[in-house]
């Protein structure tokens, strides 16, 4: 959507007005993915680099904006966020969350060869089963709700 600068777009509807009781199941899936996460040992300042990575492929400023002011929350520095988007070329990240964002990219971007077993094997060497699941789910939540905020054209803020 190419929009002229200084004007927003115009939500398109009130997707948990409409459907409650859908946009309830998707809230208790993210309730329960972020408790899989932490039961794992999964950090909520990891889950929050997912949002924000996946987010910024997606291109969902709603979210963007959202799980930004979250991670800020969470602690995470400035200049991480700012350089997540190019988290291959910087010293930042630690190996674990390497591999968690090379999964989630996978995970996004399934259009471009589903989730290779490379990815998949780095991401199983750096944590253990219930991890990776954990962070499967996080992408997979995340994108969802991307999706939402995109087609509905949820307004950040």
């Amino acid at each position: 959507m190419t929009m002229a600068p200084g004007t927003a777009p115009t939500p398109r509807m009130n997707l948990k007005q409409l459907t409650p009781k859908v946009s309830s199941a998707m809230g208790e899936l993210h309730a329960a993915a972020a408790l899989a996460a932490a039961e794992a040992g999964v950090e909520p300042e990891l889950l929050e680099l997912i949002r924000i990575r996946a987010s910024q492929l997606n291109g969902c400023a709603f979210c963007l904006d959202l799980h930004t002011k979250d991670a800020r929350a969470h602690g995470e520095s400035d200049q991480r966020l700012h350089t997540l988007s190019a988290w291959r070329e910087t010293p930042f990240f630690t190996e674990r969350e390497r591999a968690a964002l090379a999964l989630t990219e996978a995970v996004t971007s399934v259009q471009d060869g589903h989730v290779p077993d490379d990815v998949h094997r780095a991401a199983c060497e750096v944590w253990d089963e219930p991890q990776v699941a954990a962070i499967i789910w996080a992408a997979v939540v995340i994108n969802a709700y991307n999706r939402i905020a995109i087609s509905t054209r949820m307004i950040p803020g």
